[in-house]
């Protein structure tokens, strides 16, 4: 049979187009609850720059790979610009804005980036500190190759690292002696 003869298959109805709703999320953000309007396609870094205020996770690269982005969520480093917010608003999220104490006392972490001079620019600075915290955690004395592996995904373009991760490693020593 010609095939230009043969009848086409019955086209199957179109399944019906949901509009895009608005809910309102509620964020658990540094111990805080939040609340936020938020679209099924927003990006969680948008959510925490636009409508919550939180401005340490950079929006650079916008495919993950630069790390100035990252946050934790459950204590985990994520890239914020490739997450929806959608599935992580049940989660516990922590930014570099939570680490200072409320008297404004800087962390640990964030004095030894001062006094090793970690920061340059400063751009790529919360997602190294939220990486390097996330490490702290769950590794509270880490060797110069595990700090460098922890930081890996983590971009900067002004230091050579060596700052960077002496600064982590003296963070870790200050716990150490302060822990004793």
């Amino acid at each position: 049979m010609d095939p230009m003869q043969q009848s086409a298959a019955p086209a199957e109805a179109a399944a019906p187009v949901r509009p895009i709703t608005k809910e309102i999320g509620a964020f658990r953000v540094n111990g805080r609850e939040r609340e936020a309007v938020i679209e099924p396609h927003m990006l969680l870094v948008d959510v925490l720059r636009e409508q919550l205020g939180l401005t340490g996770a950079k929006r650079a690269c916008a495919t993950g790979h630069c790390g100035a982005c990252t946050v934790l969520v459950e204590g985990v480093p994520i890239r914020s610009c490739i997450t929806l917010a959608i599935t992580v608003r049940e989660d516990s999220i922590s930014t570099v804005e939570g680490l200072a104490s409320s008297d404004g006392a800087l962390h640990p972490l964030q004095q030894a980036f001062v006094d090793h001079a970690a920061s340059q620019c400063g751009f790529c600075t919360p997602g190294m500190l939220m990486a390097a915290t996330a490490l702290l955690r769950s590794n509270s004395s880490p060797t110069r190759d595990e700090v460098a592996l922890a930081l890996k995904g983590n971009l900067c373009r002004c230091t050579g690292y060596v700052k960077i991760i002496d600064a982590v490693l003296d963070a870790a020593d200050r716990a150490a002696k302060g822990a004793t």
